[in-house]
């Protein structure tokens, strides 16, 4: 991780960059077709919850951020482009997993790239559900799994 980026994590309650998420997501929308939340629906949510954000200092620019209730479901997780690769999805959903006892999702069933990132951190389809988002589309909740050695290896990349 680039010492120009530093972890930020902002409580239920807050709206700290809750505008740089907001158009972070709206970039991802727009190239990718995912994350189609409105926004009143998206602030609302973020704010009650916990965030967990990189932030490149450099250029004072968000590189992703993992929006969780308190049960452990994440609610949003988006990476900027420019920066995917280099594992910052990883540590987003590493933070949660130490915070959190049990780590949940859905995500598009269209949404390939997402599966496969869950998938290769040790995510497991729990079910499908149609019609899951407004518009429509399906979705797969998935959970993290339990097996030996996934929360530890999550872990280790908190400590890189």
């Amino acid at each position: 991780m680039s010492v120009n980026v530093q972890r930020h994590v902002v409580g239920p309650g807050s709206d700290d960059h809750v505008d740089a998420a907001w158009q972070l997501k709206e970039r991802i929308r727009r190239n990718e077709g995912v994350l189609r939340q409105r926004r009143n629906f998206f602030e609302s949510a973020y704010q009650r919850s916990t965030v967990y954000l990189y932030v490149d200092r450099a250029n004072d620019r968000l590189v992703g951020f993992a929006a969780v209730r308190r049960d452990g479901y994440i609610l949003f997780l988006a990476v900027a482009e420019e920066y995917r690769g280099q594992g910052f999805g990883k540590r987003l959903v590493a933070n949660v997993a130490d915070e959190y006892g049990t780590v949940t999702c859905h995500a598009r069933t269209t949404n390939r790239d997402a599966l496969d990132f869950y998938r290769s951190l040790g995510f497991r389809v729990k079910r499908r559900i149609d019609n899951y988002y407004e518009d429509g589309g399906d979705a797969f909740y998935l959970k993290l799994g339990d097996e030996d050695g996934i929360r530890e290896r999550l872990a280790n990349l908190l400590s890189r």
